[in-house]
């Protein structure tokens, strides 16, 4: 049996996240003010042909797959990487200091696009929040850090927007609200997740001493759907 997080978008959209799924039973999206994420139960290119027909021209699509796909010649490939995947398969959560963390809610919305501006964790939006459970660390006024949820394909649930201001690096926010966030989703009988890019070095670092182990490579595509 497949695995769900070999096609983890897609398995997202159809149980944890699917709130905020549009589409059928071959080919499913995130509602665009929320996040440019697809996902298809196959690749094939009658699935490819559905997500065409039903995502909205002028917005980005982004696919997680197993390995490399034939894109078809009405998609216009625009990005291409590798994806690592990391798993927290432990029994029990690392320990964590909740002091200064904050629930983050739509009022908060502003100053978290302000902060993501700054950082670039990945496309964040005024819905993004509404993929789950977001917290962060204020210092005054100004939000510093923060780390929520994103796609759940149960019984696992993927951290992401782990971001820190340029200015306040050094200070170990990331790490407290990663591990605040982990006791969260174990707490809740879910196991966390997380994708990062294998250039970005210093955050796989502090994955793996939170305990994190690569679990396998995945590809990212961001497709433009051509029309006429």
């Amino acid at each position: 049996m497949p695995h769900p997080l070999d096609n983890p978008i897609w398995n997202a959209l159809c149980t944890g996240t699917a709130h905020l799924a549009m589409g059928n039973e071959q080919a499913r999206y995130v509602q665009k003010e929320a996040g440019a994420f697809a996902g298809l139960r196959e690749y094939s290119a009658s699935a490819f042909a559905d997500l065409h027909n039903l995502t909205p021209t002028g917005t980005a699509t982004v696919l997680f797959t197993a390995g490399e796909v034939a894109i078809p010649a009405d998609w216009k490939l625009l990005v291409q990487k590798d994806l690592l995947q990391l798993v927290y398969e432990h029994p029990t959560p690392p320990a964590f200091d909740s002091t200064g963390i904050v629930p983050l809610q739509p009022p908060h919305i502003l100053a978290m696009l302000a902060l993501t501006a700054h950082t670039n964790p990945g496309p964040f939006l005024q819905r993004t929040i509404e993929f789950g459970e977001y917290h962060g660390i204020f210092e005054g006024d100004e939000l510093v850090a923060m780390a929520g949820e994103r796609l759940q394909p149960l019984p696992y649930t993927e951290l992401s927007a782990v971001c820190t201001h340029p200015a306040h690096l050094g200070k170990g926010y990331a790490a407290r609200l990663l591990q605040h966030q982990m006791h969260r989703i174990m707490a809740a009988g879910r196991v966390p997740f997380l994708h990062v890019l294998p250039e970005n070095t210093r955050a796989r670092a502090v994955y793996e001493r939170l305990g994190f182990q690569t679990r396998r490579q995945l590809q990212i595509y961001v497709l433009e759907k051509l029309v006429g």
